[in-house]
């Protein structure tokens, strides 16, 4: 009996051997009261960050999705431009942040070229947000994807925490950061925030009849360098948005804000995608819209419908660019808001 415990002993550390060995493997573990999803081809044993070489990252770069079906070229995209081009042999480290859902997006990105791992981690409070743990996990990825939700809940559970610092730590270095539909619109400077509206959302009916009556917006939260002045829309064609991305814009230079904003409007099944240089590159199925308003609204009052004249839009099919940094002087069509109605068609 005695010399069969060594061969027990041979056995299991053989197991674990080919239990470290393995390649891709999907862990769902609970830590306090928060859920992460881990996907990748090395063990989950977190080194030491002082020990780790991480490499130098291209960016920063962003994909602002419009909702709906993702364009998986354009995460594909962003992921390129972190590590420097189709060809790098650099892989990188892919963090994916919601309030709530599942792991959907983990074997989406990991089958991408470049990928070496995927987290999703579901923050849902302020209290997950300023964990330690969470800090070092977005802080050591490489690219950041926010998937969908509700923008009220990003904002209300990650402004001014830990993981807002971690993320924009990702952005100094060089890394990608990604989102779509609400996960898109808390990346613009302005951000509509959804929190006064009702579960149905302001839409461009009652947002043209009155630009208060429950419409908030949430500053500072993560100002990138490359969308100064501007406040991003999603679903945009689907829910036909124009009139309420209008109002947005009046608003901010009604109440002060700026002198001049640029909406950044974007179609379902559509992604925007920002260089590190701020040329904009749109991809996907539909088309995205740059609305500028740059003077005061004749009207924009509370319980009084908007009057703004010749706001400035330039719609960008997919494949062609727009240039954030030095925008176009020309391309554009005229449209105006008389009394809570636009003159034309704006699409």
């Amino acid at each position: 009996m005695t010399k069969a415990f060594p061969n027990v002993a041979w056995r299991l550390k053989s197991t674990a051997i080919q239990l470290l060995k393995m390649g891709s493997f999907l862990i769902t573990r609970f830590i306090a009261n928060w859920k992460r999803y881990f996907l990748g081809d090395t063990v989950d044993i977190h080194p030491s960050p002082s020990f780790e070489v991480r490499p130098t990252l291209a960016g920063p770069v962003l994909s602002l999705g419009g909702g709906g079906p993702d364009v998986d070229d354009a995460i594909q995209w962003m992921i390129n431009q972190v590590r420097e081009g189709t060809n790098s042999g650099t892989k990188v480290n892919v963090v994916v942040i919601r309030t709530n859902g599942n792991h959907d997006y983990n074997r989406l990105i990991y089958a991408m070229k470049g990928v070496n791992t995927v987290e999703t981690l579901l923050v849902s409070n302020r209290q997950e947000a300023n964990k330690a743990e969470i800090f070092e996990k977005v802080r050591n990825a490489d690219v950041i994807f926010f998937a969908g939700g509700d923008q009220c809940q990003y904002i209300r559970n990650w402004k001014d925490t830990k993981l807002e610092t971690a993320v924009k730590s990702v952005y100094l270095k060089g890394g990608g950061i990604g989102g779509t539909s609400a996960g898109a619109m808390i990346q613009s400077e302005y951000v509509y925030d959804a929190c006064a509206s009702s579960e149905k959302g302001i839409e461009t009916r009652d947002a043209l009849e009155d630009p208060y009556r429950d419409i908030t917006f949430t500053y500072n939260f993560f100002n990138w360098s490359n969308l100064k002045g501007t406040i991003v829309d999603t679903h945009f064609d689907r829910r036909e948005r124009m009139g309420r991305i209008m109002t947005f814009i009046a608003r901010q230079i009604k109440d002060g804000v700026s002198s001049s904003v640029l909406g950044i409007a974007v179609s379902e099944s559509t992604s925007v995608l920002v260089d590190k240089n701020g040329l904009v590159k749109v991809m996907g199925r539909g088309a995205a819209y740059f609305v500028l308003g740059n003077h005061i609204p004749e009207v924009c009052e509370p319980r009084k419908p908007l009057t703004f004249s010749n706001y400035k839009i330039w719609k960008v099919r997919s494949g062609d660019t727009f240039n954030l940094k030095n925008r176009p002087t020309s391309g554009y069509y005229l449209r105006s808001v008389n009394r809570g109605r636009i003159d034309s068609n704006p699409y």
